[in-house]
């Protein structure tokens, strides 16, 4: 008889479970490198200019409508989305609070040094590495065990308490906010759909090969 290999899953831990389950470097370190990569894949996103990201067709449509910028509609947004965390009880932590402002900077640095390519072939490139880039960078800092986003939160609750796959939850949600986003006027295009499509099967596959192992919580007697 073939023994399945061990599947690595998500531990849940508090802020400070967070910080004393061992292998800091390496988690921080994943961390780090999972929050720059994904702010560099949704500024590769744009310049692909093909549509945008799912979250962010939201975003622009709630832009439009409220007299904010796109980037408040996204602090908005997250705070919106960080709610829906009570009833899944999930556990934010330094991933959740750096990934409010590190993803930002990453976007911001890489649309500085980053062009938008003339050739349709080559804007096509762009936008299917940047997909690709994004979903190991989410599984990269998710699988470092500081707490999701919150949008990748939402994800992983309610993955969690449905039992519903990675892949069909994320699927869901980011067809959801696209919809949205689009009545709201936010731009769509074939990347949007790309994006939208392909985001949760690669997260899915993505995510268990990422997950550092952590040291469980002592239980008290």
């Amino acid at each position: 008889m073939v023994s399945r290999p061990e599947v690595r899953e998500l531990a849940r831990l508090g802020p400070l479970e967070q910080l004393r389950a061992g292998r800091l470097v390496r988690r921080l370190t994943q961390l780090a490198v999972g929050l720059a990569l994904y702010g560099a894949s949704l500024a590769m996103m744009i310049r692909a200019t093909l549509g945008n990201a799912s979250w962010d067709v939201l975003h622009q449509g709630m832009a439009l409508h409220l007299p904010i910028s796109i980037g408040t509609a996204v602090v908005v947004m997250s705070l919106v989305v960080l709610l829906f965390w009570i009833p899944l009880r999930e556990l934010p932590g330094l991933g959740t609070v750096a990934n409010a402002f590190a993803v930002g900077i990453a976007v911001d640095v890489t649309l500085a040094f980053l062009g938008a390519p003339d050739d349709l072939w080559a804007r096509g490139l762009l936008m299917v590495v940047g997909v690709v880039l994004n979903a190991w960078a989410t599984a990269l800092y998710i699988g470092s065990q500081f707490g999701p986003g919150p949008r990748d939160g939402l994800m992983t609750g309610l993955h969690r308490r449905t039992g519903v796959s990675i892949r069909l939850v994320r699927t869901g949600l980011e067809v959801a906010v696209v919809v949205v986003g689009w009545l709201l006027g936010g731009v769509v295009g074939v990347g949007t759909v790309l994006y939208a499509l392909a985001i949760g099967p690669l997260v899915q596959v993505l995510l268990p090969l990422s997950i550092v192992e952590v040291r469980p919580a002592p239980r008290r007697s």
